[in-house]
């Protein structure tokens, strides 16, 4: 299924409340079924070295077909996906 950039945008306005309730500044990268980017925020005072981090973030998301949170836990010392943000995914 492939998201509208409507969707996309709503999913950016959540991310940007839940982001504001935890008073951390974010990028945020939506990206479709094929993983291209949809949509993209860079909250004010966000780090600008978080812009390229966010985007393949999403992509890596896709690409494994699971939340990013998921992804964080099992690229930990020891776990399935170790090392994998060296990899050009």
């Amino acid at each position: 299924m492939n998201i509208t950039l409507a969707q996309a945008q709503k999913v950016i306005a959540a991310a940007e409340k839940k982001s504001k309730e935890l008073d951390v500044k974010m990028d945020i990268a939506v990206v479709d079924s094929g993983a291209n980017l949809t949509a993209f925020a860079r909250m004010d005072g966000a780090w600008l070295g978080s812009v390229d981090i966010a985007i393949k973030k999403a992509k890596t998301a896709r690409f494994f077909d699971m939340n990013t949170g998921e992804i964080g836990k099992l690229s930990q010392p020891g776990e399935a996906l170790f090392n994998i943000p060296t990899t050009d995914l």
